[in-house]
């Protein structure tokens, strides 16, 4: 099982991009890129960072893949259909949430104890999520072609909507980071930590890793 030791920044999450793309320099890469499906075997470059503050999680995917699309426009739609880098997080033993965003930004978000118990968060929760994706924000069909592209995310504690006053400072979670394109002509299920199961499925919160918030 992998581990990642997440470190703290004094930087508000309402701070301007510049000062929160040098927060994010203070951490390392960390690569996704366990392909755990035979059958979907293609693996674009695939890199995240993160690290957190007093009221956010900071983090930064950074992808080189051979075809993007960004179809979905509406928080809450079908992102895992394109380009899309998640983030699924159990801040208890009950349920984990699973934090999933287009190459453009749109986001699903939900929470639960399994794929099949899942509540989707309303737009209002949603909505203070920052998001800067290198492609912009407008939606666009599948472009062929290898394409690089980064986003950088700040996503408020109030996000985890089950869990008031939520604060991971201190804290040990699991957790796992993910690429797909479950539509793109050449689907793919890359993940950061592995997982042991036969078909493609990220909802398996018993294969997550480590992560460890440093105080």
């Amino acid at each position: 099982m992998k581990e990642l030791i997440v470190k703290k920044v004094n930087t508000a999450g309402d701070a301007s991009w510049d000062e929160i793309l040098k927060a994010l320099e203070t951490a390392s890469w960390e690569a996704i890129d366990t392909v755990n499906w035979a059958q979907y075997n293609y693996r674009p470059q695939v890199h995240f960072r993160m690290v957190y503050s007093d009221s956010a999680f900071l983090l930064q995917y950074r992808v080189k893949e051979q075809a993007v699309r960004a179809l979905a426009t509406v928080d809450n739609g079908e992102v895992w259909k394109d380009s899309c880098v998640e983030f699924f997080m159990t801040p208890d033993d009950e349920v984990y949430y699973n934090f999933e965003f287009s190459c453009t930004g749109t986001c699903l978000l939900a929470v639960g104890a399994s794929r099949n118990e899942r509540e989707r968060a309303r737009p209002a929760i949603i909505s203070p999520i920052r998001r800067q994706p290198s492609l912009g924000r407008h939606p666009f069909g599948e472009r062929k072609g290898e394409t690089e592209w980064d986003m950088a995310l700040v996503i408020p504690y109030t996000c985890l909507f089950k869990h008031t006053d939520y604060s991971p400072a201190g804290k040990t979670i699991r957790a796992n980071f993910y690429k797909c394109g479950d539509d793109l002509t050449v689907p793919h299920f890359l993940s950061w930590n592995p997982i042991n199961t036969e078909q493609p499925d990220f909802h398996r919160p018993e294969f997550f890793g480590t992560v460890k918030f440093a105080l």
